[in-house]
């Protein structure tokens, strides 16, 4: 009786994800998560902006998850450029940030979703599958903030000195109005301080501020406005 050799199955290649954050711990929980599922895989991961981009010439992922706030770089900046390079790569935006100001940002750069990080890591799974398909994934609470902007004043919106400025100093004006005085932006955005404090002087001059005690004034009422829409 003649054996008959085991025919190969062919299994469908799984989704080659790359993972770039600036917190590592982060990192390993979210390639744990994504390394369970049956249809994806971590091929790679990076910590800032050189990095990542290195890794997409490299390793051709299917799929790209961005934090927008990267160790001396901007996200929005990095998602820019690698739309430029690669226009049909998805990439999927991984933040802090609740703003809407941040999703309509990354969205505009060529993200085609935006995902908070304190949200369910289950949630990302259900994201990143909704970007490969070439889909917009928004999650619910930031859809509602969205909405609002639309039906209640997005013209004025558009018209507010605070869109003239760029992504890094959108981040500095938003963690002063946290009450993060300017070595602690430094810290955090792994920038100089010299650097943020120029930062300071252009946000004060783009929005037509007197003095550091109007900037904090300004950005506290922003941030708090932004957590109460």
């Amino acid at each position: 009786m003649q054996n008959k050799t085991p025919q190969p199955v062919n299994r469908k290649p799984k989704t080659k994800v790359l993972l770039v954050d600036d917190h590592p711990v982060l990192r390993r929980g979210l390639g744990q998560l994504i390394n369970q599922e049956p249809d994806m895989a971590v091929c790679g991961e990076a910590e800032d902006a050189p990095h990542a981009f290195d890794a997409v010439a490299q390793l051709t992922p299917d799929v790209v998850v961005v934090d927008v706030s990267l160790k001396g770089s901007n996200g929005i900046e990095l998602i820019k450029n690698l739309k430029a390079r690669y226009p049909d790569l998805p990439i999927l935006v991984l933040s802090m940030h609740d703003e809407s100001l941040y999703a309509e940002r990354a969205l505009r750069a060529g993200g085609l979703g935006y995902i908070m990080k304190d949200e369910a890591f289950e949630q990302v799974l259900t994201a990143i599958r909704q970007v490969l398909k070439g889909e917009i994934f928004l999650s619910d609470k930031m859809k509602g903030r969205m909405l609002q902007q639309v039906a209640f004043g997005r013209t004025k919106a558009v018209s507010s000195p605070i869109e003239t400025l760029t992504d890094r100093e959108l981040e500095v004006f938003r963690l002063i109005g946290q009450g993060h005085g300017t070595r602690q932006i430094a810290e955090e955005l792994h920038l100089s301080v010299r650097t943020v404090e120029a930062y300071r002087e252009y946000i004060k001059e783009k929005l037509n501020l007197k003095n550091a005690t109007e900037l904090v004034q300004h950005a506290f009422h922003w941030v708090h406005h932004q957590e109460a829409a």
